[in-house]
């Protein structure tokens, strides 16, 4: 009899690094020009006034000052409604 198992009998023996996703400056928070504000796959949160998007939907801020986020509205195609996450930057 063998002693150990066969190699390579393992399926499930993969894992992928964290991508570290989410809200990095809270609501209230201060923000300074460039810092990164919600690192997101897709646009869950879009942008307000001074904030601006990357190519991979990285929210950051384009002025110093406070974060506050606001929702609205939008209506699809299919007349469906959804209610969207817009953060902002205040200048103080």
């Amino acid at each position: 009899m063998a002693t150990k198992k066969a190699g390579g009998a393992s399926k499930n023996g993969r894992d992928s690094n964290p991508k570290h996703l989410g809200i990095k400056v809270s609501p209230g928070g201060s923000a300074r020009v460039g810092s990164v504000l919600v690192r997101q796959r897709g646009s869950d949160v879009l942008a307000g006034k001074n904030v601006s998007m990357g190519k991979d939907h990285t929210l950051f801020a384009i002025k110093d000052g406070v974060v506050s986020i606001s929702y609205k509205r939008l209506v699809h195609f299919d007349n469906s409604v959804i209610k969207k996450k817009v953060m902002s930057v205040v200048p103080s």
